[in-house]
């Protein structure tokens, strides 16, 4: 697979990763340890070496996981962890927590549970507004001193945070969502990144699956599928928004690829530096996904993807009112 620099961090990475995230959290039932572990794998076989996870992934076992399945070959890897929450007795989460005392705890203990010495790329995972940012991106910056982390990155930031962070500890990646139906990192996120040479790992390329096309307005998801609860995935929602997909298909057609590696093709055509990072419980996906990057959009294919997408609206937010009360600060 071809590689990408996350900015001018010197981080080369697959020009698409892997989202572990699903594996063990968010949408649904947690995928066996044995299928979870050959999927990992799989991936690395395939060529993907950026493999995304977090503490709150479980929480705990997504980290677990990827520590035991990348094992065999932890040095041709690089992984991706987040720190920045409370957890209570039954594993939710209970509130935000950046503190200096606690980021270093919870790197401590990812190393354990990542079975390695360093951790490659430390997130914060949502921005703590408690925490001056300065102090987050300082005390990362001493981890990197100490051979405990080698790059600082950011979640869901808003601009002047990444710039007063970036000014401490250089940033090496911001990780957000971004695809073909949530734009909005165009407006002033993505000149901010380009200015101080930081890479963009969107999240939910697929749109949480919908991009696919896998998904309707009959589908029904799991009791513990995090989607029942977004607006964006309301039936009626989804109903106005197939005209999104209907789009990618037919692109698709012409292709002669799915309306996933259209999607992913995008987003790898908007800047040399951004590296998505699907997520899939599925072999088939995986590989549909990696396929993705050998797909070439033309000019004229993003010229008629852009005259599109001008007279589509998305409908429904991507958050409900309290999760998105935690992004772009």
């Amino acid at each position: 697979m071809q590689k990408r620099e996350l900015g001018k961090s010197g981080l080369h990475v697959s020009a698409i990763g892997l989202g572990c995230m699903g594996l063990s959290y968010g949408y649904g039932p947690a995928t066996g340890i044995q299928e979870a572990t050959a999927l990992i794998q799989r991936a690395f076989e395939r060529g993907v070496n950026l493999f995304d996870t977090a503490e709150a992934y479980g929480p705990y076992k997504n980290e677990e996981l990827l520590g035991e399945a990348l094992a065999p070959f932890r040095n041709e890897v690089v992984i991706a962890t987040k720190f920045g929450f409370n957890f209570d007795a039954n594993g939710g989460q209970s509130g935000m927590n950046s503190r200096p005392e606690q980021i270093r705890a919870v790197a401590h203990q990812a190393l354990k549970r990542l079975k390695t010495d360093v951790i490659d790329l430390f997130y914060q995972h949502r921005v703590d507004p408690d925490v001056p940012i300065e102090d987050v991106a300082g005390t990362v910056k001493a981890l990197i001193a100490e051979g405990k982390v080698r790059h600082f990155g950011l979640s869901e930031a808003g601009a002047q945070t990444i710039r007063r962070a970036h000014a401490v500890q250089p940033v090496t990646a911001l990780q957000s969502e971004y695809s073909l139906w949530w734009r909005e990192p165009e407006q002033e996120i993505l000149p901010v990144l380009e200015e101080l040479g930081i890479g963009f790992v969107p999240f939910s390329p697929l749109g949480k699956g919908f991009l696919t096309g896998a998904i309707s307005e009959t589908t029904t998801f799991d009791s513990k599928d995090f989607r029942n609860i977004v607006p964006r995935f309301s039936a009626d929602a989804r109903k106005a928004n197939q005209v999104l997909v209907d789009l990618l298909a037919e692109i698709a057609a012409h292709k002669k690829v799915t309306p996933a590696q259209v999607a992913l093709a995008w987003l790898l055509a908007q800047k040399p530096w951004i590296v998505p990072i699907p997520g899939t419980t599925k072999l088939h996906r995986l590989d549909e996904n990696i396929a993705a990057a050998e797909v070439e959009l033309t000019v004229e294919d993003l010229g008629n993807i852009e005259s599109a997408l001008a007279t589509i609206k998305v409908k429904g937010d991507r958050y409900p009112a309290h999760l998105q009360a935690r992004v772009n600060r």
